[in-house]
């Protein structure tokens, strides 16, 4: 029951793909990639977070596929896409443009949406000529550009290097997390969620984040640790909402504002109020409204233009 690696039914249960791909990195690595919605529809590309998986975005995946083609990818060692060797934000930006590649013909363009490390894997990919042909808008979801230990509040002390520090062993820990029990569900969703969030969100949530393989975990966490994508934000140069939640401790709202204020096209800062970490679970309604609008402004202005 541990090895369950998502919730079998309800609104987070992920729906059955259209079709199935595996897209191939620049480095080898295979990624096994989801389609939903019909092949004509306005296309959206989902990236998910550390620990998670294409399940993750199964409430927009259920709301989106009736009017877009939403593709969904898991990240190198999430979900059903191998472990590979390389673990860096290159590695991450490769995978992106591979995923564009191979779901996108020639010049068609999306709207690229990330969470967490999936919005970490948009920043790298910004000045990828692969992503400036492709995307038309993006969406940050609960991601930051540098920074992420030293500013997580997951440890209720004082900001300073002791809190850095054992912040850094926490999250990079080689521990298993072992069976998603009671008290399994009450440090996720102290960690990662709202003190709100209702019990069917923490319960899909620890599915898919105790199902991410231990080595996977503490191999991103590094990464993760030493991330500095400040330049990049500044090459992300099409329109960029950005979503945050006020009780965040894992990338606190201080990101979403920096974010908001160093992009060069920010086109929105939602702070939604009392929700954590996990955003598209926590406020899948507010998440999937934002990818909708962006479709609405900015996908469906540029399929026009084209239009003789």
């Amino acid at each position: 029951m541990s090895r369950l690696t998502h919730v079998t039914s309800g609104r987070y249960s992920p729906p059955a793909a259209r079709r199935e791909l595996v897209a191939d990195s620049a480095d080898g690595a295979r990624l096994h990639v989801e389609v939903h919605g019909d092949e004509g529809a306005p296309a959206v590309v989902l990236a998910h977070g550390w620990t998670c998986s294409t399940a993750f975005w199964a409430a927009q995946v259920r709301d989106l596929a009736a009017t877009h083609r939403v593709i969904a990818y898991d990240q190198r060692g999430h979900g059903r896409s191998p472990a590979a060797r390389v673990h860096s934000t290159t590695a991450l930006a490769d995978d992106l443009v591979a995923v564009l590649g191979a779901t996108l013909a020639p010049g068609e363009r999306a709207v690229v949406a990330g969470h967490s490390m999936g919005g970490m894997t948009i920043m790298a990919a910004a000045g990828r000529p692969e992503f400036a042909e492709h995307a038309a808008a993006a969406l940050l979801c609960s991601t930051g550009s540098s920074r992420l230990v030293a500013e997580a509040q997951v440890l209720p002390v004082r900001a300073g290097r002791a809190r850095t520090r054992v912040t850094g062993a926490v999250l990079g820990s080689r521990a298993p997390l072992g069976p998603v029990t009671p008290v399994a569900r009450k440090i996720l969703k102290y960690a990662t969620m709202g003190p709100g969030s209702a019990p069917d969100k923490v319960e899909a949530c620890a599915r898919i984040v105790h199902a991410c393989p231990t080595g996977v975990r503490h191999a991103w966490s590094k990464v993760l640790a030493g991330l500095d994508l400040d330049a990049e934000v500044a090459r992300l140069a099409v329109p960029t909402a950005v979503i945050g939640g006020t009780a965040d401790r894992l990338t606190p709202i201080v990101h979403a504002r920096g974010l908001a204020a160093a992009l060069p096209n920010c086109v929105g800062l939602t702070e939604l109020t009392g929700m954590g970490h996990m955003t598209p679970v926590e406020a899948p309604e507010a998440v999937t409204r934002a990818v909708r609008e962006l479709t609405e402004l900015y996908l469906h202005t540029t399929e026009k233009e084209k239009t003789p």
